[in-house]
């Protein structure tokens, strides 16, 4: 069943949504069960995904990829989310920015995850 903070797809119109409260039934949108989006760590890719955090004097910075990943209308990444220290935040990126976000907050457990429209979600623990 959905917990707290999973992503799911609907593989047929591409909504995309967030768990907040996890409930006993699955997702369901167009009648179909939605898809958990997993968590990829590792990346192949000529592209990199895999979130870079960096920890800065009161704020955390989270870079898409050791290289840069492309910021495209056919291939972008469409949020960075930060989870620190149990708090969530979000920035959404549209085609021509940057592929990084800054938050202004310090924090002692941080994951970073962010969403590629072509190759899913990424994330990263710092």
């Amino acid at each position: 069943m959905p917990k707290r903070l999973e992503v799911y797809k609907c593989q047929h119109c591409g909504n995309i949504i967030e768990v907040l409260i996890g409930g006993g039934a699955n997702i369901v949108c167009c009648g179909e069960n939605m898809q958990l989006q997993s968590e990829n760590t590792v990346d192949a890719a000529k592209e990199k995904h895999v979130p870079v955090i960096v920890k800065g004097d009161g704020t955390i910075t989270v870079k898409v990829g050791e290289v840069s990943h492309p910021m495209e209308e056919k291939h972008y990444i469409q949020w960075i989310e930060l989870i620190a220290d149990g708090k969530v935040y979000t920035q959404f990126l549209e085609p021509g920015q940057a592929p990084e976000a800054t938050f202004c907050v310090t924090a002692t457990t941080v994951t970073a995850r962010e969403y590629c429209n072509l190759h899913g979600q990424w994330k990263a623990e710092a």
